[in-house]
């Protein structure tokens, strides 16, 4: 695997990926800001909160870029529309996996099934994450797909 052209890559996919989302939040497409959901996960503290979900985003991205790498190295073949399905199917998996199961493991997070507490006032995501809006799971679809194509078109083979 080509370790340079895959984080490289994969660090600036993963600031597309998150200009994205933050501008589909700030368009108000979406209501859901992921990296403020992480940081929640580890502090309180709402400001400090962006801070370290953005670093914990971006490593996040970082993983899924060699994992995107190694994928298109058992190919023998990195190309955008492969990047494009592949970031297609992260995206479906955050949707309809990670989304449903983030109220169980997030320690400030309501469920769909107990309401919130003074501890866990962050509103659940719901399947697809329509919670926080019907165009989020459009918003996510994008933003991901652009992460593989930029990772496909531009990761250079071992």
């Amino acid at each position: 695997m080509n370790w340079a052209s895959g984080l490289l890559w994969g660090f600036v996919a993963t600031i597309a990926l998150t200009t994205l989302s933050a501008g589909a939040q700030g368009l108000g497409l979406t209501r859901m800001s992921f990296p403020d959901v992480l940081g929640q996960a580890v502090t309180p503290g709402r400001d400090r909160a962006k801070v370290y979900g953005l670093l914990i985003h971006g490593a996040l991205g970082l993983v899924y870029a060699l994992i995107y790498a190694a994928i298109f190295e058992s190919l023998h073949s990195a190309r955008w529309w492969i990047g494009a399905v592949l970031g297609l199917a992260h995206a479906i998996f955050v949707l309809t996996v990670v989304m449903t199961v983030l109220p169980s493991v997030h320690p400030r997070m309501a469920s769909d099934h107990y309401g919130p507490t003074a501890k866990r006032a962050l509103e659940p995501p719901g399947f697809l994450a329509l919670h926080y809006g019907v165009q989020t799971p459009l918003a996510i679809i994008v933003s991901h797909v652009v992460f593989g194509v930029i990772l496909g078109a531009f990761y250079h083979l071992s």
